[in-house]
């Protein structure tokens, strides 16, 4: 068994917080990193999110509501599998509060 990453209080408030996120709800990566208390800190959300297994990383965004063209298809499906709709290109905004 692989020995486990260290996290850092950024990545662990992004586990938090994204865990927090309710089933058909989203926020950005931006909004995320202002909860995490790094404003402007998108792109550190999208690193902790790699580090990170156990949360709903589908439930993260674009500011613009779009999905990654990378992770496009499967984040749609996740979210449609919890009653939000969501396509690539298409903004899936429903916030979480």
């Amino acid at each position: 068994m692989p020995p486990r990453t260290t996290l850092g209080p950024f990545a662990r408030a992004v586990r938090r917080i994204v865990r927090s996120i309710p089933r058909g709800r989203v926020l950005s990566y931006g909004e995320v990193a202002l909860r995490a208390g790094r404003p402007g800190g998108a792109r550190a959300v999208v690193r902790a999110l790699h580090q990170l297994d156990d949360v709903p990383w589908w439930r993260v965004l674009r500011a613009d509501g779009t999905l990654a063209p990378q992770v496009a298809r499967e984040q749609g499906q996740l979210l449609a599998a919890e009653g939000h709709e969501a396509r690539p290109g298409r903004s899936a905004r429903r916030r979480a509060r």
